[in-house]
């Protein structure tokens, strides 16, 4: 960022928020500052829409204090931007910081906020559920665990009906190694390259993304295959994927057919005679892949690789962590996009709109499985507050016809994407579906090598600095990931996309300086 650029945006800031006004509207000295942003060659903020939530006054810890406490006492890790936000309060869509700046969240903490933060109707159900019963353990029945067994199982075609309630993503993943072993008393468990499964001792073995491997042994009987990326990898073409949106590479495929979905499978055949025993325990799939940044596979792919699983003696497990809950709009569950029927789906993150809570679904034959080798219990899982949430965020999904709405309105983002892809050089590739998306940045479109992560940041800071927060991933973090709350509506997909094309152009105006 220049100096002038620096200035700028400090002088904004001073002249439009303040601690102790937070601000849900833009200043009337916005414009004019923003025409002498023009001037100096960058480009006018796009107008934020309306909010109809006024934040309530920050009034915690100084952002220095926090800052200081961050560095003492909290686990370093992973954070945004060379200031770091620190977040105060949630209105569905939206996000007001400690200096009540508000922000158009795009990433709904992680692919996690289904709903909207503080949904009026999950609120009200977890405020109820509250003053009634916070916890009994697994020792004891209540009704919302019941309850939300019932309104779950509803959701999931047969043989999918033993639910096992968790807390989180990693635990969930956990649970699913252990059941696949347990059942096909086999050890070799693969997962994709590039997949995020989790970072427990176990999970980390499925876990293939760099950051997250450790040089000291761990998830032992895991093996990683080739990642059916048809954007980076080997092979790609125009219609590979399930997406409004295909690669910008060409092939001669017609459009029922697809030559890099049988590479890839012979790369996943090779995988099995190569790496792996006769008999495997099974196979992990994201159905679509989220920290790798939104990688989808070649149509048809995981269906002939769960039948070579199951040939093998293994199960199929679908990690739906991030792609169910109608996030890909056309079906509820990311699998039922590849045709597939898995033996084993764990479910975390929108299942309960940032509560924490988690599950596995499997079949009864499986569960027995389990039960032969373990007794299984987890003490806060299933507890009645989590429960109570998850019951109603399936509620609210249903009568707000969020699923509907992830797949009118994520096409028409997806779309309006595309045509910026085609228009900025160092956009490569736009993919996903529902509200799902990636924005994978390059060097260029000839050698789609990797835009460098400094760059990536810049545009990332100055989105956030236009009042859009988004996602990044990657092996490279050189894509952005883009997943709102399912309730987003058109008129703020505009603003988002007028932002992110506000930034990149901004970036390469720097570039060609």
């Amino acid at each position: 960022m220049t100096p002038a650029w620096r200035h700028l945006l400090r002088t904004w800031r001073l002249e439009t928020s303040s601690p102790r006004t937070p601000k849900t509207c833009p200043s009337p000295s916005l414009g004019a500052f923003w025409r002498s942003v023009t001037k100096l060659g960058l480009h006018t903020k796009p107008r934020m829409p309306p909010c109809d939530f006024t934040p309530e006054r920050y009034q915690s810890m100084p952002y220095s204090r926090v800052l200081e406490v961050t560095k003492e006492h909290l686990s370093p890790e992973l954070v945004y931007f060379p200031d770091p936000l620190l977040l105060h309060q949630g209105h569905m869509q939206w996000l007001f910081d400690h200096e009540g700046n508000r922000y158009l969240d795009f990433f709904s903490g992680i692919v996690t906020v289904s709903v909207g933060h503080c949904h009026p109707k999950v609120n009200a159900a977890a405020q109820k559920q509250l003053g009634r019963l916070w916890h009994t353990s697994a020792l004891f029945f209540h009704p919302p665990i019941h309850e939300y067994a019932e309104k779950l199982s509803a959701l999931l075609p047969e043989p999918l009906k033993v639910i096992f309630l968790l807390n989180s993503g990693s635990e969930a993943n956990d649970l699913a190694m252990l059941m696949a072993r347990a059942h096909s008393k086999n050890t070799d468990i693969i997962s994709f390259r590039g997949a995020y499964h989790g970072s427990s001792s176990y999970t980390l073995g499925l876990s293939n993304v760099g950051q997250f491997k450790m040089t000291l042994p761990s998830g032992v009987g895991c093996q990683s295959t080739m990642c059916p990326d048809v954007f980076r990898g080997p092979w790609g073409g125009s219609h590979c994927r399930d997406s409004p949106v295909q690669t910008i590479r060409k092939c001669s495929c017609a459009p029922d057919g697809c030559q890099a979905k049988d590479q890839y499978i012979e790369q996943f055949k090779d995988t099995l005679s190569t790496c792996v025993g006769k008999s495997i325990a099974g196979f992990f799939a994201e159905p679509i892949q989220g920290v790798n940044g939104v990688v989808q596979y070649p149509k048809g792919f995981l269906k002939e690789a769960f039948q070579l699983v199951r040939e093998r003696g293994g199960v199929c497990i679908a990690d739906e962590v991030q792609t169910g809950f109608g996030r890909l709009g056309s079906h509820f569950w990311g699998f039922q996009t590849h045709g597939v029927l898995p033996d084993i789906v764990t479910m975390a993150k929108g299942i309960g709109n940032g509560f924490p809570m988690a599950a596995v679904v499997t079949t009864p034959e499986i569960a027995k499985s389990l039960a032969k080798c373990v007794l299984h219990f987890n003490t806060f899982g299933g507890n009645p507050m989590a429960c109570a949430i998850g019951s109603a965020v399936l509620e609210v999904i249903k009568e707000e016809k969020l699923q509907e709405n992830s797949q009118e309105v994520g096409t028409y983002l997806l779309l309006k994407l595309a045509k910026l892809r085609d228009e900025l050089e160092i956009i490569g590739d736009v993919r996903g579906k529902g509200l799902m998306i990636g924005i994978e940045m390059v060097k260029d479109k000839t050698s789609r090598q990797p835009l460098p992560r400094e760059e990536v940041s810049q545009i990332h800071e100055d989105c956030r600095q236009m009042g859009l927060i988004i996602g990044r991933g990657g092996l490279f973090s050189q894509t952005f990931r883009i997943a709102p709350s399912l309730c987003i509506t058109k008129p703020e997909v505009d603003f988002a996309v007028a932002v992110f094309r506000a930034a990149v152009s901004q970036h390469m105006e720097r570039r060609a300086k």
